[in-house]
């Protein structure tokens, strides 16, 4: 039998979301329509009394839902195996296994896609379809144990520990990934008798301020850059002192990324400091975890009867910026779980003339969120008041602006708060793209008092030539004179007009998985290619 392991008490709104033992408390939201990925799963509907809160009352409620009375044992691959039935699965995820078995009738995605894993490592499986569920205070009462594995070798921290005096030590970032990933990174740090700076060389051309986020918490300083589809991290004990404000430049055609903070005293630093958890590590971004930081609540108004415009301040010590059709994960404790889901950032508007900018963007995120009355998540949103605290995750998604660069026809296709991702989508186009010619947006809702940003929409309409949209109702009223229905062959087909025969084309969709899966399925029939195709989806 194992001992339980300690919970590690270092975590935090700051910390990442994977623990060094025993998995943390933390719960997946409810599936999103702004979540962006590149596919999408299917839920199923669920009996009466099994809900998400459901749940949360039944690992509550003491029952042993492992069938080992509290006991946490040592699995071995053969042990796994045996385990692959409805009323008797195991799964393995990142090393630990779960009874699953009593989450069956819980799980929105359906028994299938559980019994997929049943018996064996669930791992990948679980990545392809929703990485960024915090899985393990979910099933944190069905914890059966760990895997049994070989003993490592001692990890030797004399060379980690060089790399803090000057450049990385090609034993951090191995062969093998730099084989399979992008070109090693490095890092080197230099000082004056105020300033240190902290230089990274990507290697690649295409890193931005968007590539990078930056996290200054007491003595811990965490740098994260994306560099294609792989994490290089730096995460270092400082061993001194700095004020709270750094600043972050990127010189794109080299691909170099300074870091410039000041020091409280001005002495002579004789290192950077001591290496933290997963430091000089260059991995695949599907295997890192989510990084959390506190935001505080800095405004709520209301833009429809059930949607709200957020505006949540990044600390001062954080430099983060969202690239265009990527997402964030907002968490939230709720009955002493915590609660996690993903909301695609937006602009404070579409057009300046209706809001005046306060203080600088960068520090702002902005969300539009649907509040669900019956809901678990939003209402407890919609109950913080200003100066509250909501944690908020490091980008994500499979979106890439590359996409729309060269793109001289962009379609979108909205249904409801699915607008979200087509903001900044909307915004970069008309501003940063100059081969565009046109960009159409057909939003699909149910009543004219739920388009979000109708009169935006419209005056964007008609300050720009090269924007139209049109607005679909499902239920609209005797007097209303625009479209109506649902999405269809029809309205596709005479919505999606190239303005020349070989347009280079790009049609991003977004809403709710009915609506999106039917979306797509017509795109296809209409033969546009998946190259032309982007669907933002739960």
């Amino acid at each position: 039998m194992l001992p339980l392991p300690a919970v590690d008490s270092r975590r935090g709104a700051g910390q990442g979301s994977r623990m060094l033992n025993v998995p943390s408390q933390s719960f997946p939201g409810p599936s999103s329509q702004q979540r962006v990925a590149s596919g999408g799963r299917s839920k199923v509907p669920l009996k009466q009394g099994r809900s998400l809160m459901d749940w949360i009352r039944l690992t509550k409620s003491g029952k042993d839902l492992t069938g080992l009375k509290g006991r946490l044992i040592e699995v071995t691959e053969e042990e796994l195996k045996k385990h692959n039935k409805k009323d008797d699965c195991w799964i393995c995820i990142r090393g630990f296994v779960y009874n699953v078995s009593p989450y069956m009738e819980y799980h929105p995605g359906g028994e299938e896609e559980l019994m997929r894993a049943a018996g064996s490592d669930g791992t990948d499986l679980f990545d392809q379809v929703h990485r960024w569920v915090n899985y393990e205070s979910m099933l944190k009462e069905c914890l059966v144990g760990r895997m049994a594995i070989k003993p490592a070798l001692p990890k030797d921290y004399r060379e980690e520990k060089k790399v803090l005096n000057g450049m990385l030590p090609k034993s951090q970032v191995t062969d093998t990934l730099a084989r399979e990933g992008p070109s090693s990174p490095s890092y080197d740090w230099f000082q004056t008798d105020s300033l240190v700076t902290i230089v990274v060389y990507t290697k690649q051309k295409d890193i931005n301020l968007g590539s990078i986020t930056v996290d200054h918490q007491g003595d811990s300083f965490r740098v994260e850059t994306i560099i294609k589809d792989y994490s290089y991290l730096i995460h270092i004990g400082l061993s001194h002192e700095i004020q709270e404000d750094f600043s972050v430049q990127v010189v794109e055609n080299v691909g170099k990324i300074e870091i410039v903070l000041k020091k409280k005293e001005s002495t002579t630093w004789k290192s950077l400091g001591c290496p933290l958890e997963n430091h000089n590590s260059l991995l695949p971004k599907k295997d890192t975890d989510l990084y959390y930081r506190k935001c505080q609540l800095i405004s709520k108004e209301d833009v429809t009867h059930d949607t709200k415009l957020f505006s949540v301040m990044l600390p001062p010590s954080t430099h983060l910026q969202v690239p265009v059709g990527q997402h964030v994960y907002l968490k939230l404790t709720i009955a002493g779980t915590e609660i996690v889901k993903p909301y695609t950032p937006v602009s404070d508007s579409l057009v300046p003339e209706f809001k005046e900018p306060v203080l600088p963007n960068s520090k702002y995120i902005y969300f539009l969120i649907k509040i669900y009355p019956a809901g678990l998540f939003t209402p407890e949103l919609d109950l913080l008041q200003i100066g509250d605290y909501v944690s908020v995750s490091n980008p994500e998604g499979s979106f890439k602006i590359s996409q729309v660069q060269e793109m001289e026809d962009l379609f979108l296709l909205a249904a409801g708060t699915g607008f979200t991702p087509m903001v900044k989508v909307l915004h970069y186009a008309l501003t940063d793209i100059p081969s565009l010619r046109k960009v159409k947006l057909m939003f699909f809702n149910k009543t004219e008092d739920d388009i979000i940003w109708r009169s935006q929409l419209e005056k964007l309409a008609l300050k720009d030539k090269r924007f139209d949209v049109e607005f679909v109702l499902s239920a609209p009223p005797s007097e209303w004179s625009g479209k109506q229905g649902y999405i269809s062959p029809a309205l596709l087909s005479e919505f999606l007009k190239k303005s020349l025969e070989k347009s280079k084309v790009l049609i991003c969709i977004c809403g709710p998985t009915p609506f999106t899966e039917q979306g797509m399925k017509l795109l296809h029939d209409l033969n546009f290619s998946k190259d032309e195709i982007h669907s933002f989806t739960a």
